[in-house]
C-alpha cells in the first residue's frame, strides 16, 4: 500500500512538472501577407523560415501565410527569388499579424523564368514532380518569331514534350494533350494555342505565377490524368500607373495597370494581337491568319480579411483561305473570387467561374457553316486551415456543370443544297469534395496525404441511340475488322433525368525524407479520374476535335501514378539536382477502330473502344542557379504505350491486342538551356533540343489501280515506325541600354535566331506517286527552317 501511494505521488509530481513545461511552451500564431514593395502585388510561394526552430511555411496562391510557434524571441527569414531577403527578429508573446514587403534586387522588365527553388524548407517539402515559372525572366528563352511563350518553355522541362512544330497543346509523361488540366485564375482553358500551336494563349506580360504539376498532384485538383498547369494573372499595381509592352515582327502586346483607389484597389488590362496578315495583300495574297486576346483583372481589398477579384480572358483566332474557307475559334473565361480570412488560421476562397470554348468554320465553296464548342459553369469553395507549425489542412468542394455542343451545320447560301443539321447536345455535372493534410512528423520526415471524392452525372438529352446487346461497335468475322453498328432505336430523356453516374475515391499521398539539410528522398502516389474525353485521331489536337462526356458507352479514364525521386542542393545552392522515376497505369483509355470518322459524327460511340495505357520513365534535371552563367540540363528516358484487347475470345482487339507506341511516345528527350550575362548591357541565351522521332506508320506495300501506285498500310502495325529525330539550336541576345537606369522609360532589344543551323524537322511524311516521274516517293513536310527575329520590349 505504501509503494502504491509513493508511485501515485511521483505521477502527480510528473504531471505538475509537465504542466509547467506545457505552459512555458505556450504557442501563438503569426500570419500575414507578403507583397511586392514596388507595386503591392501579392507574392506566391515566398519562404517564411525560422532557422533556429527549423520551422517554416510558404505563402499560398494569394500571398497569405500562417504559422504557429512557441512564444519567445525568434529570428525570421523572408526570401523569394529575385528579391532582397528580409532578416528580422520577432518577439512572439501573443498572436500577431505581420505583413512583409519585398524589394526587387534589380529593376528589370517583367519577364518569366524557370525558377530554381533552393530553399531548405522546400527541399524538405513532400511536394514533388513540380516545375515553377514565375514573374522575373521566360523572355530569355529563344522561341520562334521572337514571341515569348509559356508552353514552349514548358517543353524544355523533363517529362514534357509536344507533337512537333506548329502542334497544339503539350504532352506530359507520355499522356495525351487532353489529359492536362489548364487553369487560368482557376478557370478551365480548353485550348491553349493560337494559330494551331504557333503561339500559346498566355500573354507573358500579364502572367504572375505558373506551376506545372506532373505527379504528386494535390487533392484540390481533379478531372484530368497527366498534369495540372496552374496559372495566375497579375492583380495590378495599386501604387502607380505603369505601361508595359513589346513590338515584334508578327505581333505586339500592351499592358496597362494602376490603382483605382491607392493601396486598396487596382486594375490590369493587357492586349495582344498579330498583324502579319496585313502585309499579305502586298504580295497579291488574300489569305488571312491572325489572333488577338485580351486579359483583365480588377481587385478590391475591403480590409485585412476580405478581398474581391474579377478576372477575365478572351481570345480569338481567325484563319482564312480567300473567302472560301474561314476558321474561327477561341476561349472566354470569367472568374469572380472572394478571399475571406475567418481567423489567423483559416483562409478561404470562393470562386464563381464561367468558361467557354467555341469553334466555327465556314466553307463557302461547299455552302455551309459549322459551329461547335463546350461551356461550363464552375462553383468552388476552398479552405486552408493552418492548425499548427506541423499540421495544415486543405479542404473544399467543387461543382462543374458542362454543356457540350458537338456541332451544328447551317447553309450559308440558298443554292448550296445543304440541309441544316444539329448534332445532339450533351449535358453533364461533375461534383467533387476533397480533404488533404500536410503533416510534419519530425525534422526529417514530412507527409502530404488526402483524398478526393468525385461524382459524375451524365444528364438527359433529346435523343440517345439503342444498339443490339448494347454494342455500338461490332466485329465483322467475315472481313476480320471492327465496324460501326446500326442503331435499332432511340430514347429521349428530360434534362433532369440521369443517363449514367460514376463516382470515384481518388487517394493522394506524397512523402519527403531529408537525409541532411541539402538532400532528400521523395515518393508519391496519386489516383485521378477523368470524365471528359477529347475525341481526336491525330497526334496533335486541332480546334475541330470534339469534347465528349463519359456515359453509357464511354467509361471515365482512371490513372494510378507512382513516383520516387532524389533531390540535392549542391555548393550552397549554386547547383541543384532532381531525379525522378515514374510509372503510370491508365484504364479506359479511348481507342479508335480503323477508318474512324470523328467529324460531324452524331454516333461517336460507334467508332471507339475502351483500352488501357501505361507510361514509365526516368527524369533528370541539373541546374546552375547562381553566377554570370546559369542554365539547366534536362533529360528524359521514357516509354508510352497503349493496348486494346478484344472484348471476347473471338475478337483480336486493336493491333491484334498487343501493346503499341502511343502517339506521344518519345524515348529520349534532351534539353539544354544556358544564359550568360556578359555585362549590364548584354545577355546571351541559347537552348538545344533533341527528341526521338514521333511514332507513325509507313507503307508495307503498294497496289496499282488505273496506272497509279497506291501505298498499303498494315492496320495491325499501329505506330510501328518513327519520324526522323527532332533537334534544333536557338540563340538570342538581349541589349539593355545603359540609359535605362536613370529614367522612367525602360527598354530592351531582343535579337534571336530560331533553328540556327536550319534543321528541316519532319512534321509528317506522306507517301505518293510523283505525277511527272511516276515513281513512288516519300514527301517530308517541315514547318520551320532558320527563323530570325527582333523584339523591342518597354516599360514606363
Amino acid at each position: 500500500m505504501y509503494v502504491k501511494q509513493l508511485n501515485l505521488k511521483k505521477i502527480l509530481l510528473l504531471f505538475f512538472l509537465g504542466s509547467i513545461s506545457l505552459f512555458s511552451q505556450e504557442k501563438f500564431t503569426v500570419s500575414g501577407t507578403v507583397y511586392d514593395n514596388n507595386n503591392n502585388e501579392t507574392l506566391i510561394g515566398v519562404s517564411i523560415y525560422f532557422p533556429e526552430l527549423n520551422a517554416g511555411t510558404t505563402t499560398n496562391e494569394y500571398g497569405f501565410y500562417s504559422i504557429t510557434l512557441p512564444s519567445g524571441t525568434h529570428k525570421i527569414q523572408v526570401s523569394y527569388l529575385g528579391f532582397t531577403t528580409i532578416n528580422e527578429t520577432l518577439v512572439l508573446t501573443q498572436k500577431i499579424t505581420k505583413n512583409f514587403k519585398l524589394t526587387e534586387e534589380s529593376e528589370s522588365l517583367a519577364e518569366i523564368v524557370i525558377e530554381a527553388d533552393i530553399e531548405k524548407i522546400n527541399v524538405r517539402s513532400p511536394q514533388m514532380s513540380v516545375n515553377k515559372l514565375t514573374s522575373a525572366t521566360i523572355k530569355k528563352i529563344p522561341v520562334v518569331l521572337g514571341e515569348a511563350d509559356i508552353i514552349k518553355s514548358l517543353i524544355l522541362l523533363p517529362g514534357v514534350t509536344s507533337a512537333g512544330e506548329g502542334a497544339s497543346g503539350f504532352n506530359v509523361r507520355g499522356g495525351a494533350a487532353d489529359q492536362n488540366l489548364i487553369l487560368l485564375d482557376e478557370a478551365i482553358v480548353f485550348n491553349s494555342s493560337h494559330l494551331f500551336g504557333f503561339f500559346s494563349v498566355f500573354n507573358p506580360d500579364v502572367i504572375k505565377d505558373v506551376k506545372l504539376y506532373k505527379g504528386g498532384i494535390p487533392a484540390r485538383f481533379g478531372g484530368r490524368l497527366s498534369s495540372v498547369l496552374d496559372i495566375y494573372q497579375k492583380e495590378g499595381n495599386s501604387k502607380e500607373f505603369n505601361v508595359t509592352g513589346g513590338i515584334g515582327l508578327v505581333s505586339s502586346r500592351l499592358l496597362i495597370e494602376g490603382p483605382i483607389e491607392k493601396e486598396k484597389s487596382s486594375f490590369v488590362v493587357a492586349g495582344r494581337a498579330s498583324y502579319a496578315h496585313l502585309f499579305l495583300p502586298l504580295f497579291d495574297n488574300d489569305n488571312k491568319a491572325y489572333f488577338y486576346d485580351l486579359n483583365s483583372k480588377v481587385n478590391y481589398r475591403f480590409n485585412d480579411k476580405n478581398n474581391l477579384f474579377l478576372s477575365t480572358y478572351f481570345g480569338k483566332d481567325i484563319f482564312g483561305i480567300s473567302d472560301s474557307f474561314v476558321n474561327e475559334y477561341g476561349n472566354t473565361v470569367v472568374n469572380l473570387r472572394w478571399n475571406h480570412l475567418f481567423s489567423d488560421k483559416i483562409f478561404s476562397n470562393l470562386s464563381l467561374i464561367y468558361s467557354d470554348y467555341f469553334y466555327g468554320l465556314t466553307l463557302d465553296f461547299v455552302g455551309f457553316e459549322w459551329d461547335s464548342g463546350i461551356t461550363n459553369f464552375n462553383l468552388k469553395y476552398d479552405f486552408k486551415h493552418y492548425l499548427n507549425e506541423n499540421f495544415k489542412l486543405s479542404y473544399g468542394i467543387n461543382n462543374i456543370y458542362n454543356k457540350f455542343n458537338p456541332g451544328e451545320i447551317l447553309p450559308n447560301r440558298e443554292d448550296s443544297g445543304i440541309q441544316p443539321e444539329k448534332l445532339i447536345d450533351k449535358y453533364a455535372n461533375e461534383f467533387a469534395a476533397y480533404l488533404e493534410a500536410e503533416h510534419k512528423i519530425n525534422d526529417n520526415f514530412t507527409l502530404q496525404y488526402g483524398v478526393r471524392f468525385s461524382h459524375f452525372t451524365r444528364l438527359g438529352q433529346d435523343e440517345i441511340n439503342i444498339y443490339t446487346n448494347d454494342q455500338p461497335v461490332i466485329y465483322n468475322e467475315q472481313f476480320k475488322k471492327y465496324e460501326s453498328a446500326n442503331a435499332i432505336g432511340t430514347e429521349s430523356f428530360e434534362r433532369s433525368e440521369t443517363l449514367a453516374t460514376f463516382q470515384n475515391f481518388e487517394p493522394r499521398v506524397s512523402l519527403s525524407y531529408a537525409l541532411d539539410d541539402n538532400t532528400s528522398i521523395k515518393a508519391s502516389y496519386n489516383r485521378m479520374a477523368q470524365y471528359l474525353h477529347l475525341l481526336s485521331n491525330t497526334a496533335s489536337p486541332t480546334p475541330l476535335d470534339v469534347w465528349a462526356p463519359s456515359g453509357r458507352f464511354i467509361d471515365p479514364q482512371l490513372l494510378d501514378q507512382y513516383a520516387i525521386g532524389y533531390f540535392k542542393s549542391l555548393k550552397n545552392g549554386d547547383y541543384s539536382l532532381e531525379t525522378e522515376v515514374f510509372y503510370k497505369d491508365i484504364q479506359n483509355r479511348i481507342d479508335y477502330i480503323n477508318g474512324a470518322n470523328l467529324i460531324a459524327n452524331n454516333e461517336i460511340e460507334t467508332v471507339i473502344l475502351n483500352g488501357q495505357a501505361r507510361a514509365y520513365g526516368l527524369e533528370v534535371l541539373l541546374k546552375k542557379n547562381e553566377g554570370k552563367f546559369t542554365g539547366f540540363l534536362a533529360y528524359t528516358l521514357a516509354k508510352s504505350e497503349q493496348q486494346t484487347l478484344g472484348r471476347t475470345a473471338a475478337e483480336p482487339g486493336i493491333n491484334n491486342g498487343e501493346w503499341y507506341n502511343s502517339p506521344f511516345d518519345k524515348t529520349h528527350d534532351i534539353s539544354i538551356n544556358g544564359s550568360y550575362e556578359l555585362s549590364k548591357k548584354w545577355t546571351f541565351n541559347a537552348n538545344f533540343l533533341f527528341q526521338t522521332g514521333q511514332p507513325t506508320n509507313y507503307p508495307v506495300g503498294q497496289y496499282e489501280i488505273q496506272g497509279l501506285n497506291v501505298p498499303i498500310f498494315d492496320d495491325n502495325r499501329r505506330n510501328a515506325d518513327r519520324l526522323p529525330a527532332y533537334h534544333r539550336l536557338d540563340i538570342s541576345a538581349t541589349l539593355t541600354p545603359e540609359k535605362n537606369k536613370n529614367r522612367k522609360w525602360k527598354g530592351e532589344w531582343v535579337f534571336g535566331i530560331y533553328n540556327l543551323y536550319g534543321r528541316e524537322n519532319a512534321a509528317s511524311i506522306n507517301f505518293s506517286q510523283n505525277r511527272e516521274t511516276l515513281r513512288n516517293e516519300a514527301v517530308q513536310t517541315s514547318i520551320f527552317g532558320l527563323v530570325p527575329s527582333v523584339t523591342y520590349n518597354f516599360k514606363f
